[in-house]
């Protein structure tokens, strides 16, 4: 299955032309080096509306995997994670977890990451932190899963596939 990501930068002060975005282009260069298609990028500011709308978007333009960088500490500012459980079906937390253990063995201050992880569909939406640092560390452990990840949620793979395509079930011993 083809991965085509969708790549969302948060940051009020970036969609002001106040600074550059480092942290998009820091994913989209890893994606696109990984073999994965980047088929939308987008820089929005720090707004629950904007963020999901943002998210959504990138679906519509056939993204199957939908990352967000910025907005998931706890400034006030920071509303990254409302906006993606605003728009997903339901949470991946293992994800978010693997994600933040991650952080964790680089510094304390990645217990206090928010992000989180979720299907639209048969779409993935991740949250990474920031910081262009953290972005390609997040993906070192992100990119392995991704393929599985939206195969699993497109119905391609696992026990779904074999009732989807009208297979036989597995042969059990007593079968013999």
């Amino acid at each position: 299955m083809k991965l085509r990501a969708g790549v969302i930068t948060v940051s009020t002060k970036g969609a002001a032309g106040e600074r550059a975005d480092e942290s998009g282009p820091a994913m989209s260069e890893r994606l696109i080096a990984g073999g994965i298609e980047v088929v939308r990028t987008e820089l929005v500011p720090d707004d629950v509306e904007r963020v999901a709308t943002a998210i959504l978007a990138a679906v519509r333009a056939g993204a199957n995997v939908v990352l967000t960088t910025g907005g998931t500490g706890l400034s006030p500012n920071d509303v990254t994670p409302e906006a993606t459980r605003r728009v997903i079906d339901r949470e991946i937390p293992g994800i978010a977890e693997a994600l933040r253990a991650r952080s964790l063995e680089k510094t304390p201050h990645g217990m206090l990451s928010r992000g989180v992880a979720g299907a639209i569909g048969p779409a993935l939406v991740v949250n990474l932190p920031g910081s262009p640092r953290a972005v390609r560390e997040s993906l070192e452990v992100l990119v392995p899963v991704l393929p599985h990840a939206v195969e699993l949620l497109a119905g391609e793979s696992g026990e779904q596939t074999h009732r989807s395509r009208g297979a036989s079930p597995p042969r059990t011993p007593q079968d013999s």
